[in-house]
């Protein structure tokens, strides 16, 4: 039922903003007991789980990246979006959004992932 999906630029050059966006059908990000997150995975490396909104809009950010990283969302258009400043190629991974659900220990819903490499 629920689906999400990445969209943004496949490319972004060092020390530019990457800009994704994750649109979710057949759901609402508003849902009651619901988190949203971004997780990223660098090549050869595992998930990394960068930060989320909760369905009040309530943000939670990786200690490490929440310098950079900024989530937001847009109610009328059913998404949630990611912003991570001054990119590095360490930031070049596969970008997903997944769902949590209130109760639960485990990401219900997942994004197909969209691969984002930071280049010159």
């Amino acid at each position: 039922q629920v689906q999400a999906q990445e969209s943004g630029p496949g490319l972004v050059k060092p020390s530019q903003t990457l800009s994704l966006t994750c649109t979710v059908s057949s759901g609402s990000i508003t849902a009651n007991n619901v988190y949203w997150n971004w997780i990223r995975q660098p090549p050869g490396k595992g998930l990394e789980w960068m930060g989320a909104m909760s369905h009040s809009g309530s943000t939670y950010y990786s200690p490490i990246l929440k310098s950079r990283t900024s989530i937001a969302r847009d109610t009328s258009k059913n998404q949630l979006t990611l912003q991570l400043t001054a990119v590095t190629p360490d930031d070049t991974a596969v970008y997903y959004c997944a769902r949590v659900s209130v109760g639960g220990s485990l990401f219900d819903v997942w994004g197909q992932g969209t691969q984002v490499t930071v280049s010159s």
